[in-house]
Protein backbone atom coordinates (compact mmCIF):
# COMPACT_ATOMS: atom_id res chain seq x y z
CA UNK A 1 0.00 0.00 0.00
CA UNK A 2 1.32 3.42 -0.96
CA UNK A 3 2.58 5.45 1.98
CA UNK A 4 1.71 9.14 1.93
CA UNK A 5 3.95 11.79 3.43
CA UNK A 6 2.58 13.59 6.52
CA UNK A 7 2.13 16.77 4.44
CA UNK A 8 0.19 14.93 1.71
CA UNK A 9 -1.93 13.03 4.23
CA UNK A 10 -2.83 16.31 5.93
CA UNK A 11 -3.63 17.90 2.58
CA UNK A 12 -5.89 15.05 1.50
CA UNK A 13 -7.74 15.23 4.81
CA UNK A 14 -8.18 18.98 4.29
CA UNK A 15 -9.35 18.36 0.72
CA UNK A 16 -12.08 16.02 1.94
CA UNK A 17 -13.33 18.77 4.26
CA UNK A 18 -13.00 21.48 1.62
CA UNK A 19 -15.34 19.93 -0.92
CA UNK A 20 -18.96 19.15 0.02
CA UNK A 21 -19.94 15.52 0.53
CA UNK A 22 -20.73 13.80 -2.76
CA UNK A 23 -18.70 16.26 -4.81
CA UNK A 24 -15.40 14.44 -4.35
CA UNK A 25 -14.41 10.97 -5.49
CA UNK A 26 -11.01 9.82 -4.20
CA UNK A 27 -9.13 7.14 -6.12
CA UNK A 28 -5.43 6.06 -6.09
CA UNK A 29 -4.61 9.21 -8.05
CA UNK A 30 -6.95 11.25 -5.81
CA UNK A 31 -9.14 12.32 -8.70
CA UNK A 32 -11.82 14.87 -7.86
CA UNK A 33 -15.18 15.38 -9.46
CA UNK A 34 -16.53 18.76 -8.50
CA UNK A 35 -20.04 19.99 -9.09
CA UNK A 36 -19.71 23.00 -11.37
CA UNK A 37 -21.72 26.21 -11.14
CA UNK A 38 -24.30 26.91 -13.82
CA UNK A 39 -22.79 27.48 -17.25
CA UNK A 40 -23.50 30.86 -18.83
CA UNK A 41 -21.89 32.48 -21.86
CA UNK A 42 -20.56 36.03 -21.78
CA UNK A 43 -22.89 38.28 -23.82
CA UNK A 44 -21.47 38.88 -27.30
CA UNK A 45 -21.97 42.64 -26.87
CA UNK A 46 -19.38 42.83 -24.06
CA UNK A 47 -15.70 43.72 -24.40
CA UNK A 48 -14.04 42.02 -21.45
CA UNK A 49 -10.87 43.06 -19.66
CA UNK A 50 -9.28 40.86 -17.01
CA UNK A 51 -6.98 42.45 -14.43
CA UNK A 52 -4.72 39.72 -13.04
CA UNK A 53 -3.16 40.74 -9.73
CA UNK A 54 0.31 39.17 -9.50
CA UNK A 55 2.24 41.58 -7.32
CA UNK A 56 1.99 39.85 -3.93
CA UNK A 57 5.00 38.67 -1.96
CA UNK A 58 3.39 35.53 -0.51
CA UNK A 59 5.26 35.70 2.81
CA UNK A 60 3.04 33.06 4.47
CA UNK A 61 4.14 30.51 1.87
CA UNK A 62 7.66 30.63 3.40
CA UNK A 63 9.22 30.03 -0.02
CA UNK A 64 12.28 31.46 -1.76
CA UNK A 65 10.14 33.41 -4.25
CA UNK A 66 6.67 34.93 -4.52
CA UNK A 67 3.97 32.25 -4.53
CA UNK A 68 2.78 33.11 -8.04
CA UNK A 69 6.11 31.80 -9.34
CA UNK A 70 6.09 28.51 -7.44
CA UNK A 71 5.74 25.43 -9.63
CA UNK A 72 2.40 23.64 -9.69
CA UNK A 73 2.20 20.49 -11.79
CA UNK A 74 5.10 21.46 -14.00
CA UNK A 75 4.56 25.17 -14.49
CA UNK A 76 4.38 28.35 -12.40
CA UNK A 77 1.15 29.21 -10.62
CA UNK A 78 0.90 32.47 -12.57
CA UNK A 79 1.24 30.63 -15.88
CA UNK A 80 -1.79 28.50 -14.99
CA UNK A 81 -3.82 31.69 -14.47
CA UNK A 82 -2.55 33.34 -17.66
CA UNK A 83 -3.29 30.30 -19.82
CA UNK A 84 -6.80 29.97 -18.40
CA UNK A 85 -7.75 33.64 -18.61
CA UNK A 86 -6.61 34.02 -22.21
CA UNK A 87 -9.49 31.65 -22.98
CA UNK A 88 -12.15 33.97 -21.53
CA UNK A 89 -14.97 34.72 -23.95
CA UNK A 90 -15.06 38.22 -25.50
CA UNK A 91 -11.62 39.00 -24.02
CA UNK A 92 -10.13 42.28 -25.24
CA UNK A 93 -7.29 42.69 -22.74
CA UNK A 94 -5.50 40.72 -20.04
CA UNK A 95 -3.73 43.25 -17.82
CA UNK A 96 -1.14 41.55 -15.62
CA UNK A 97 -0.29 43.66 -12.58
CA UNK A 98 3.28 42.60 -11.95
CA UNK A 99 6.61 44.22 -11.06
CA UNK A 100 8.73 45.11 -14.08
CA UNK A 101 11.56 42.83 -12.97
CA UNK A 102 9.33 39.77 -13.44
CA UNK A 103 8.00 40.68 -16.89
CA UNK A 104 11.12 39.24 -18.52
CA UNK A 105 10.54 35.77 -17.06
CA UNK A 106 10.30 33.31 -19.95
CA UNK A 107 6.64 32.36 -19.60
CA UNK A 108 5.50 35.96 -18.94
CA UNK A 109 7.45 37.39 -21.88
CA UNK A 110 6.26 34.54 -24.11
CA UNK A 111 2.61 35.22 -23.28
CA UNK A 112 3.02 38.90 -24.17
CA UNK A 113 4.89 38.05 -27.38
CA UNK A 114 2.31 35.58 -28.69
CA UNK A 115 -0.85 37.45 -27.68
CA UNK A 116 -1.28 41.19 -28.18
CA UNK A 117 -4.09 41.25 -25.61
CA UNK A 118 -1.53 40.80 -22.82
CA UNK A 119 -0.59 44.12 -21.19
CA UNK A 120 1.14 45.11 -17.97
CA UNK A 121 0.60 47.47 -15.04
CA UNK A 122 2.66 48.19 -11.94
CA UNK A 123 1.62 46.81 -8.55
CA UNK A 124 0.75 49.28 -5.80
CA UNK A 125 1.43 49.38 -2.09
CA UNK A 126 -2.00 47.91 -1.23
CA UNK A 127 -4.37 45.66 -3.15
CA UNK A 128 -6.69 48.52 -4.05
CA UNK A 129 -3.71 50.45 -5.46
CA UNK A 130 -2.83 47.49 -7.68
CA UNK A 131 -6.45 47.21 -8.79
CA UNK A 132 -6.49 50.91 -9.67
CA UNK A 133 -3.27 50.63 -11.68
CA UNK A 134 -4.72 47.68 -13.56
CA UNK A 135 -7.97 49.54 -14.19
CA UNK A 136 -6.04 52.50 -15.59
CA UNK A 137 -4.39 50.17 -18.13
CA UNK A 138 -7.71 48.74 -19.33
CA UNK A 139 -8.54 49.86 -22.91
CA UNK A 140 -11.36 52.39 -23.13
CA UNK A 141 -13.48 50.12 -25.32
CA UNK A 142 -13.80 47.53 -22.56
CA UNK A 143 -17.28 47.39 -21.07
CA UNK A 144 -16.67 45.03 -18.14
CA UNK A 145 -13.65 44.29 -15.94
CA UNK A 146 -12.93 41.05 -14.08
CA UNK A 147 -10.31 41.31 -11.32
CA UNK A 148 -8.61 38.04 -10.40
CA UNK A 149 -5.89 36.96 -7.97
CA UNK A 150 -2.99 35.11 -9.57
CA UNK A 151 -2.92 32.97 -6.42
CA UNK A 152 -6.25 31.39 -7.45
CA UNK A 153 -5.15 29.21 -10.40
CA UNK A 154 -7.91 26.62 -9.86
CA UNK A 155 -10.84 28.75 -10.99
CA UNK A 156 -12.69 27.31 -13.98
CA UNK A 157 -13.70 29.09 -17.17
CA UNK A 158 -17.34 28.16 -16.54
CA UNK A 159 -17.22 30.00 -13.21
CA UNK A 160 -15.44 33.00 -14.74
CA UNK A 161 -17.94 33.27 -17.60
CA UNK A 162 -20.93 33.01 -15.27
CA UNK A 163 -19.54 35.72 -13.00
CA UNK A 164 -18.87 38.01 -15.97
CA UNK A 165 -22.39 37.43 -17.26
CA UNK A 166 -23.81 38.29 -13.83
CA UNK A 167 -21.64 41.40 -13.67
CA UNK A 168 -22.86 42.47 -17.10
CA UNK A 169 -26.48 42.05 -15.99
CA UNK A 170 -26.25 43.64 -12.54
CA UNK A 171 -23.26 46.01 -12.80
CA UNK A 172 -21.12 44.05 -10.34
CA UNK A 173 -20.72 40.41 -9.33
CA UNK A 174 -18.37 38.28 -7.27
CA UNK A 175 -17.68 34.56 -7.16
CA UNK A 176 -18.54 33.20 -3.73
CA UNK A 177 -19.46 30.01 -1.90
CA UNK A 178 -21.72 29.55 1.13
CA UNK A 179 -19.78 29.53 4.40
CA UNK A 180 -19.47 26.03 5.86
CA UNK A 181 -17.71 26.82 9.12
CA UNK A 182 -19.37 28.31 12.18
CA UNK A 183 -18.12 31.88 12.67
CA UNK A 184 -18.06 33.68 16.00
CA UNK A 185 -17.29 37.26 16.97
CA UNK A 186 -15.03 37.75 19.94
CA UNK A 187 -13.53 40.39 22.21
CA UNK A 188 -10.80 40.09 24.84
CA UNK A 189 -10.46 36.38 24.17
CA UNK A 190 -14.15 35.53 24.68
CA UNK A 191 -17.06 34.86 22.33
CA UNK A 192 -19.47 37.77 22.03
CA UNK A 193 -21.87 36.25 19.51
CA UNK A 194 -22.31 33.52 16.91
CA UNK A 195 -23.05 34.77 13.41
CA UNK A 196 -25.88 33.32 11.32
CA UNK A 197 -23.98 31.05 8.93
CA UNK A 198 -26.94 30.84 6.54
CA UNK A 199 -26.32 34.47 5.56
CA UNK A 200 -22.53 34.25 5.19
CA UNK A 201 -20.62 33.76 1.94
CA UNK A 202 -16.89 33.26 1.43
CA UNK A 203 -15.85 35.63 -1.33
CA UNK A 204 -13.41 34.59 -4.07
CA UNK A 205 -12.21 36.04 -7.35
CA UNK A 206 -12.81 37.04 -10.05
CA UNK A 207 -14.76 40.08 -8.96
CA UNK A 208 -16.51 41.72 -11.90
CA UNK A 209 -17.50 45.37 -12.23
CA UNK A 210 -18.46 47.90 -14.88
CA UNK A 211 -15.35 50.11 -15.31
CA UNK A 212 -17.08 53.42 -14.61
CA UNK A 213 -18.82 52.01 -11.54
CA UNK A 214 -15.45 50.93 -10.17
CA UNK A 215 -13.94 54.36 -10.91
CA UNK A 216 -16.85 56.05 -9.13
CA UNK A 217 -16.29 53.75 -6.16
CA UNK A 218 -12.60 54.58 -6.04
CA UNK A 219 -13.43 58.29 -6.08
CA UNK A 220 -15.72 57.90 -3.05
CA UNK A 221 -13.26 55.72 -1.14
CA UNK A 222 -10.45 58.22 -1.67
CA UNK A 223 -12.54 61.28 -0.94
CA UNK A 224 -13.81 59.87 2.36
CA UNK A 225 -10.72 57.86 3.36
CA UNK A 226 -12.72 54.64 3.58
CA UNK A 227 -11.24 51.22 4.35
CA UNK A 228 -12.05 48.44 1.86
CA UNK A 229 -10.96 44.81 1.85
CA UNK A 230 -11.64 43.74 -1.72
CA UNK A 231 -12.70 45.08 -5.10
CA UNK A 232 -16.48 44.86 -4.81
CA UNK A 233 -16.26 46.48 -1.37
CA UNK A 234 -15.39 49.62 -3.31
CA UNK A 235 -18.66 49.31 -5.23
CA UNK A 236 -20.59 48.56 -2.03
CA UNK A 237 -19.59 52.00 -0.74
CA UNK A 238 -21.77 53.49 -3.49
CA UNK A 239 -24.77 51.48 -2.34
CA UNK A 240 -24.78 49.64 -5.67
CA UNK A 241 -25.92 46.00 -5.77
CA UNK A 242 -23.32 43.23 -6.07
CA UNK A 243 -24.52 39.86 -7.36
CA UNK A 244 -23.27 36.74 -5.55
CA UNK A 245 -22.31 34.22 -8.24
CA UNK A 246 -22.13 30.64 -7.00
CA UNK A 247 -18.52 29.50 -7.26
CA UNK A 248 -16.67 26.28 -6.45
CA UNK A 249 -15.01 25.27 -3.19
CA UNK A 250 -11.97 24.18 -5.19
CA UNK A 251 -11.21 27.79 -6.17
CA UNK A 252 -8.56 28.01 -3.47
CA UNK A 253 -6.33 30.95 -2.76
CA UNK A 254 -2.82 29.51 -2.42
CA UNK A 255 -1.47 30.86 0.85
CA UNK A 256 0.40 28.09 2.69
CA UNK A 257 2.50 25.06 1.63
CA UNK A 258 -0.46 22.81 2.43
CA UNK A 259 -2.53 24.69 -0.15
CA UNK A 260 -0.01 23.78 -2.84
CA UNK A 261 -0.41 20.07 -2.08
CA UNK A 262 -4.20 20.33 -2.18
CA UNK A 263 -4.05 22.28 -5.46
CA UNK A 264 -1.83 19.61 -6.98
CA UNK A 265 -4.40 16.93 -6.13
CA UNK A 266 -7.30 18.97 -7.51
CA UNK A 267 -5.48 19.52 -10.81
CA UNK A 268 -4.56 15.82 -10.92
CA UNK A 269 -8.27 15.05 -10.76
CA UNK A 270 -8.91 17.27 -13.79
CA UNK A 271 -6.25 15.64 -16.00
Amino acid sequence: ETQLSPMRSLALAALSLLIPAGALRLAPACRSRVVAPRMTDVPASENVAVVLLAGGSGSRMKADRPKQFLELRGKPVLEHSIDLLLGVQQLTALVIVIAEEFRTMDFVAAAAARDSRVQFADPGKERQDSTWNGLEAVPKECTIVAIHDAARPLVTLDAVHTCIADGAEHGAAVLAVPMKATVKEGADGFVTQTLDRSKLWEVQTPQVVRPQLLRDGFAKVRAEGLEVTDDVSIVEQLGAPVKLTMGEYTNLKLTTPEDMVIADQILAGRD
